[in-house]
Order: C-alpha cells, then structure tokens, then sequence
C-alpha cells in the first residue's frame, strides 16, 4: 500500500525552486560526456552524507590523478539519493552516491547503475519530531503527517518503522519533501514527524528536536555507483577513481576532526553537527566491498518496494539484487592502496635508518 497522497507545501515549492536555480547558476551541473583515451570528463558527484567526497573534492585528489591525461574531473551536488539516481539516469554523471536501497530501487527501474564501492556505513536516518512534540515512539506515528523524502533512505526508514509499528502505511500522510525542507517544515510545525537526515538531522537534534526512534539495521550503507556504459568503457579511471575513495575513506578513519571541519565548511553548518554527524552516526572503517553484508539488507528491503508498488514485480527487483554489485574495483583499490601504504612505510623505514 502507498502512503496517503503527498501534500505539497508553498514554503516547500519555493525553497525547491530556489534550490534548482541556485545549482543551475553554480555551474556544476553541466553534462559532459565522458572520452576515452586521453582528454575527456570524469563526472561524479559530492554529497553532504557522503564525506569521503567531500575531502575528494577539497583536497583536489581526483585532479591530480587525472591531470597527466589531460582528464577534467567536473562535480555535481547531489542533496539526497533521489538527486544522484536523477541524475545517473539523465547520464549527466557517470558515478554518484547514494544509500543502498535507492540504488537498487533506481536499477530495478531500469537506470543502468552498479554499485562499485561502499563509502561509510551510516546511521544517517531516524524519525524526528520537535522537542514538545506529543510522540514518544512508532505507535504514535498513526494519523500523522510526517515529511520525508521518496526514494531515499529515510523514506525506507519510515516505512520499516510503520510496518514495525503495525501501522499501515494508508493510515499517515506522506509529505515529499527534499531533506533540508523536510527540518524547515518540522520546525515551522507544517509536519508532525520527519524522516531524517544527516547532517540536517543533527542540526535539528542540536537545535532541540527529538529523535524518538533510532534503528542501525533500517539503513543501507553508503553505496557508490557507476553507469554501465562507463563502468564498460572507462574501467581505468573508475578504477583511479575508486583508489581515490579508499584513500579517501581510510583518511577520514585516521583525521576524524580534520574531516568534520571540512563537512562543517562545505554543507555551513556548525562544527558540533559536523561532529555529530562524524563521531555518533558514520561509520567509515567499514568494508569498502560490496558484498553478503549489502545483498542481506537489500533483500529485506524488497518486500517493501512491492508492497508499496515502487517496482512493477518482485521479480524485477530481485533480477536487479542478482546483477547490482560489482565487488572487482573495490577489491583492487584496496590492494592498490594497501600496496601504496605499504611503499610509503618502507620509504619512511629506509630514511630513519638512513639518518641514523
């Protein structure tokens, strides 16, 4: 069953609007096809939920990776998951981050992605009311309106907490909106509840609202994924690219204040969100693999796309499950970086010993 219709907001519509013009006047969201050989576009985004991005981005790792081929690295900001799936479907990036469930969700739709690499294992989604808010658990959620939005994670949270909860889905009103409006609309009171997001959840968390229901096990890990048609023609610079990642994720392990102070700059937010969102909900020493772990959470999952009609049959979900994750570049950018890490130390060794 589908939630009841949702209900769009004026303020909604108008920070949405602002929103579209605000990236079309960045000049980020440009498409670019991709080139083989020398010269050419590497396309991928950069998510606020997804940190080892952002320190991509920062620190110009990509860019120099790339800059002896004469390879431009353009980048797009994805504000959630159903962002980056419009967009690898549009072909205007060639790898972009999601949460797990969307990128199967997104496949069994027929967009051509793969899932390549597993950024963080995040507990990047709770419900969240406001701080005087007579909700205390799932139960009281029956008859709500409750903002989240569709084809993301915290969307999916939602309905495992209703059906957890023994309450239709028929029975609260779904109002769609983008994360961020999602907060503005919780705390203007145009919403009972929300289905949160980081790190706009850990803004609202600080700022005084209430996370009254937590579950680790309804999120789907960070997941990057690559369209076919250039996992299939440009294997060598998905492969720089998700070496630049594993370098990327095992920084961000390793320099945890470092890492939130660029969240806090890139998404302007507070130090202590940045915080937050880092040290209580993201995990980043996980396996970059995609794997058992990733195939065992999606097949809970597509129950739900079923039953709430999000994929025309079961069978196409689970034909997407069987063809979704492709481990081989993940496994050879850990070997690579395991590799360069190794060389790094030997260097390190052989000057000690030399200055000795």
């Amino acid at each position: 069953m589908t939630p009841k219709r949702s209900v769009p907001l004026s303020l909604a519509t108008l920070l949405a609007t602002a929103t579209l013009l605000t990236g079309c006047l960045a000049g980020e969201d440009g498409g670019a096809a991709s080139g083989s050989g020398e010269g050419g576009t590497v396309r991928l985004d950069y998510a606020y939920y997804n940190v080892p991005s952002l320190v991509i981005r920062e620190k110009g790792w990509l860019e120099e990776e790339f800059a002896a081929d004469g390879v431009d690295v353009q980048w797009v900001l994805s504000e959630g998951s159903n962002k980056a799936n419009e967009n690898l479907r549009a072909d205007t990036i060639d790898i972009g981050s999601t949460a797990g469930t969307p990128a199967l969700l997104a496949r069994a739709n027929g967009t051509p992605i793969q899932v390549v690499d597993v950024y963080s294992a995040p507990e990047w989604s709770a419900i969240v009311v406001p701080e005087d808010s007579d909700i205390e658990g799932p139960e009281d959620l029956e008859g709500r309106r409750i903002a989240a939005t569709a084809g993301t994670d915290p969307y999916f949270f939602l309905l495992q907490t209703l059906e957890e909860a023994g309450i239709d889905p028929d029975d609260i009103t779904h109002v769609d909106l983008q994360h961020a409006d999602g907060r503005t609309a919780l705390e203007r009171g145009d919403v009972d509840a929300w289905a949160g997001l980081d790190p706009h959840m850990a803004q609202a968390e600080l700022a005084g609202s209430r996370l009254v229901y937590r579950n680790p096990g309804f999120n789907s890990y960070g997941t990057l994924n690559a369209r076919e048609d250039f996992i299939e023609a440009e294997p060598e610079r998905l492969q720089t690219v998700l070496d630049t990642y594993e370098r990327a994720r095992r920084w961000v392990a390793d320099n945890p204040d470092e890492a939130a102070q660029i969240l806090a700059d890139e998404a302007g937010i507070e130090l202590e969100v940045a915080e937050r969102q880092l040290s209580e909900r993201t995990v980043v020493d996980n396996d970059p693999v995609p794997g058992e772990d990733q195939r065992a959470t999606l097949e809970r999952i597509v129950p739900f796309l079923v039953d709430n009609g999000l994929v025309a049959s079961e069978d196409d979900a689970r034909r997407a499950l069987e063809t979704l994750l492709v481990p081989d570049f993940a496994e050879e950018a850990v070997r690579n970086v395991d590799e360069a890490d190794g060389a790094e130390g030997s260097d390190d060794a052989a000057d000690t010993e030399g200055g000795a």
